[in-house]
């Protein structure tokens, strides 16, 4: 979220702007996803990795413009990319489910 911290005041208002908020769309997003019903769960998922993709695209954007660091620009897409893994394996834990019913066995 300190991203546009150190931009220039024209950038941290534009583009710094811009990142910090789909940062926080993504987090809303997320919640929600977690917390709705599991026949909206694919589909909010799929907002969420549309989210992250947007807010990949804008930091690349950020960097290519020199308003990051290479250093900042590997961190935060090293965190973006685990972020995108979870929401991978998150993905597939909910293919899994739909594909396959739960079997319910006694102890």
């Amino acid at each position: 979220m300190n991203v546009s911290a150190h931009f220039a005041k024209g950038q941290r208002y534009t583009i710094g702007a811009r990142i910090e908020n789909k940062f926080l769309d993504l987090l809303e997003i997320s919640y929600t996803t977690y917390f709705s019903p599991k026949e909206s769960k694919s589909q909010k998922l799929a907002e969420c990795v549309l989210t992250l993709d947007t807010l990949k695209f804008l930091i690349h954007v950020a960097w290519q413009a020199k308003l990051l660091s290479h250093k900042q620009y590997g961190d935060i897409l090293g965190k973006l990319d685990e972020i995108g893994k979870m929401f991978g394996g998150w993905k597939k834990s909910l293919d899994n489910l739909e594909k396959s019913p739960r079997r319910i066995t006694k102890v």
